[in-house]
C-alpha cells in the first residue's frame, strides 16, 4: 500500500510546455505529463520496419557487426546447441553506429515528436532491437517492472524520453509492455536489483525491489505494427512472457536533450548497476587498473547526435 500512496502524491515533475512548433496537441502533452506515456498510432511505415527486420536478420546470421554493438541471448537458451541464428538472438543493443538501424532514430516522423517533448538538440543514448523469444517455460522472456532512469547517469529526467515501436502486432499473449500510469510523477528513482526468479534472469534485467504487482494499476499496451509509445524514464514498466510460438519484435531508442549533464551515481541506488557495467567493460577490453573505464565514458561511447547541437552529452 505504501507504494500506491507514493504514486498518488502531488506531482514533483514540472508540466511539459506546449511548443509553438509541436506536432503533439495540448491534450497529448497533458496526457504525457499526467500518465508518463502516449501512444502514437501507425507512426512508422511497414517499409521501414521491414528494412530494420532484414538488417537484424543479417546481424543474426553474423554477416554484419558494427562498432559497440552487443548481441544478446536469453539466459534459458544461451547455451543450447540446438538454437542458432535469429531464433537464438533476443536483443541487439547499442546499434547507434550501424547506419541502417540508426535510421530509426533519425526518421523525421519520429524526431518531430521527440523534439516536441524535450527540445531540438537530440542525442540517441540507448538503442535496442528486441526479439522477445517464445518462452521456454521458465518465464525468462518476461522483463521485471523497472524504471529506465536506473540505467542512466545523466539528468534531468524530464529531458529524456524513450520511443518503443512495435514491429508486429503485440498483445498480452506475446508479451506486450505493461505500465503503471502516473508512476513517474513522484520524481523518485526506486531501488532496483535482480529478481529472485526460479528460471533465472537475463543480464541487466534489473527490477524494482519490494513491489506488489497485485496492488498496482497495471495497464497492458496492446499495439499494432508501426504503433509507437513514447514514455518518461521514471515510468514504471515491464513486459510479460511470450506464450506464443513466434518472436515478438520491437525497436527502441532513448533520446536525451544534449543539454543534459552526466552525474556521479556513486552512493546512490544506481551504484550496483554502475559497478556491474564498469566491471564488464573493463574485463572486455582487458584494461589495467589505472586505466579503468567509468560508466559515463561508456555512455559517451554509446551515444550519437540525432539533431541540433551536441552540447554536454
Amino acid at each position: 500500500m505504501k507504494f500506491i500512496l507514493k504514486i498518488l502524491r502531488p506531482t514533483l515533475t514540472p508540466k511539459v510546455p506546449l511548443r509553438s512548433n509541436s506536432v503533439l496537441t495540448k491534450e497529448q502533452l497533458e496526457n504525457y505529463d499526467k500518465k508518463g506515456f502516449i501512444v502514437i498510432k501507425n507512426l512508422i511505415s511497414n517499409e521501414n520496419l521491414e528494412k530494420f527486420r532484414n538488417r537484424f536478420q543479417k546481424i543474426c546470421a553474423e554477416k554484419i557487426r558494427s562498432p559497440g554493438m552487443t548481441v544478446m541471448k536469453d539466459v534459458s537458451i544461451a547455451k543450447s546447441e540446438f538454437v542458432q541464428g535469429e531464433k537464438a538472438i533476443t536483443k541487439v543493443q547499442d546499434f547507434c553506429y550501424d547506419d541502417e538501424l540508426f535510421e530509426y532514430c533519425c526518421l523525421p516522423e519520429m524526431v518531430k515528436y521527440i523534439q516536441s517533448i524535450i527540445g531540438p538538440n537530440l542525442m540517441a543514448m540507448h538503442t535496442m532491437l528486441i526479439n522477445k523469444p517464445p518462452d521456454t517455460g521458465l518465464l525468462t522472456s518476461r522483463h521485471p517492472l523497472h524504471q529506465d532512469l536506473y540505467y542512466f547517469p545523466f539528468r534531468p529526467a524530464d529531458k529524456i524520453v524513450a520511443s518503443w515501436t512495435a514491429m508486429e502486432n503485440i498483445n498480452k499473449q506475446n508479451g506486450c509492455l505493461v505500465v503503471i500510469p502516473g508512476s513517474h510523477k513522484t520524481g523518485e528513482l526506486l531501488e532496483h536489483g535482480y529478481p529472485d526468479w526460479e528460471g533465472g534472469v537475463n543480464k541487466m534485467y534489473y527490477g524494482i525491489q519490494n513491489i506488489d504487482v497485485d496492488k498496482v494499476d497495471l495497464v497492458h499496451l496492446i499495439m499494432e505494427k508501426g504503433d509507437t509509445v513514447l514514455f518518461h524514464p521514471l515510468l514504471i514498466h515491464g513486459s510479460g512472457a511470450n506464450r506464443t510460438d513466434g518472436f515478438r519484435k520491437a525497436i527502441s531508442c532513448h533520446y536525451a536533450a544534449s543539454e543534459c549533464e552526466y552525474i556521479d551515481v556513486t552512493g546512490t541506488v544506481q551504484e550496483a548497476f554502475k559497478n556491474e557495467v564498469e566491471k564488464l567493460a573493463n574485463k572486455k577490453f582487458g584494461l589495467p587498473s589505472d586505466q579503468k573505464i567509468n560508466i559515463n565514458d561508456i555512455w559517451r561511447f554509446k551515444s550519437r547526435l540525432v539533431s541540433g547541437k551536441k552540447i554536454n552529452l
